[in-house]
C-alpha cells in the first residue's frame, strides 16, 4: 500500500487554490494500488488532501495533535469539514496532548512524515511561523530521505 502524507497551509489564496487543487489531484490519482491518506484536517490544505484522496478511493488516516483540538477552529465551516472528514476516516491516530501547543503540532506533523511515504506539501516555500510549522516538518521529512513533493504557485503570497 501506497502512503502519502501531506502538510501545509491553513490559508491558501484564491489565485493559487486551481493550481493546488489540480496538483492534488495529480498526485493522488497517479498511482497504482491501495492508498493510504495522512491528514490532520486542519483547515486549508489539510482538508483538500483528505478531500481529494477520498475522491481517489484512499483509505483517510486521520492524526490529531491533541485532546483539543477541535476547539482550535475558529470557523464553523472549517469545524464541520473536520468532523465530516473525521467520521470518514478508516483510521485515527490521537497524539497524547492534552492541549493543542506548537508541541503537538510538530508531533503530529512528525508522525504523518515517518508514516508516509511521500509528503505532500502545499507550502509557499518560506520559513514557519511557528514550531510545527510547513516549513519545518518539510524539512524533518527530507532530513529522513522522505520524497517531498512541493504544491504552490510561483510569485504568489499567502496571508
Amino acid at each position: 500500500m501506497k502512503r502519502i502524507g501531506v502538510t501545509g497551509h491553513r490559508a491558501i489564496p484564491g489565485e493559487v487554490l486551481g493550481h493546488v487543487r489540480e496538483a492534488l489531484h495529480s498526485v493522488l490519482g497517479g498511482h497504482q494500488g491501495p492508498l493510504e491518506a495522512f491528514s490532520s484536517l486542519a483547515d486549508g490544505a489539510d482538508q483538500l488532501f483528505a478531500d481529494i484522496a477520498l475522491e481517489h478511493g484512499a483509505d483517510l488516516t486521520v492524526v490529531i495533535p491533541s485532546g483539543d483540538y477541535e476547539d482550535t477552529f475558529e470557523d464553523p465551516d472549517a469545524l464541520a469539514g473536520y468532523r465530516r472528514l473525521r467520521r470518514r476516516a478508516a483510521q485515527e491516530v490521537l497524539m497524547a496532548f492534552d492541549r493543542s501547543t506548537d508541541e503537538a503540532y510538530y508531533a503530529a506533523g512528525t508522525y504523518i512524515a515517518d508514516s508516509c511515504d511521500r509528503l505532500v506539501a502545499v507550502w509557499d516555500g518560506l520559513p514557519a511561523r511557528g514550531h510545527g510549522g510547513t516549513a519545518e516538518i518539510v524539512a524533518y521529512a527530507r532530513a529522513l530521505g522522505k520524497p517531498v513533493t512541493v504544491i504552490w504557485r510561483e510569485g504568489v503570497t499567502r496571508d
